[in-house]
């Protein structure tokens, strides 16, 4: 893990960004990073893939999290998830990776309030 430099942001209850259970401990999903704050700053975290999370093509995923003309990527309206070694998108829960004419399955996530 690194530390991300320069960051004034404090993540907590309430900072307005997705907070997410990783392992065992509280991530914040910040700008396409997956944040854990620390006595001595702001930890670089990533989902790994796991059986829990993989990384397979699931070409029958069928969301209704979104219609299927939709498409992720920056400004989508999904917050971005670090995911291994690619970058996920948060929909309804679970993550969703652009993979040619569909969305890939990779698990789902528990948000926390």
């Amino acid at each position: 893990m690194s530390l991300h430099a320069n960051h004034p942001h404090v993540h907590g209850a309430g900072c307005g960004h997705t907070a997410i259970q990783h392992d065992d401990h509280v991530d914040y999903l910040h700008d396409g990073h997956l944040h854990h704050p620390n006595g001595s700053g702001v930890e670089e975290h990533h989902l790994a893939v796991t059986a829990a999370n993989p990384a397979d093509c699931t070409p029958g995923h069928r969301c209704g999290g979104h219609d299927a003309a939709h498409v992720h990527g920056e400004g989508c309206g999904h917050p971005a998830v670090p995911h291994g070694d690619h970058v996920d998108y948060l929909v309804d829960g679970h993550l969703h990776h652009p993979h040619g004419d569909h969305c890939d399955f990779h698990g789902s996530v528990m948000a926390v309030a």
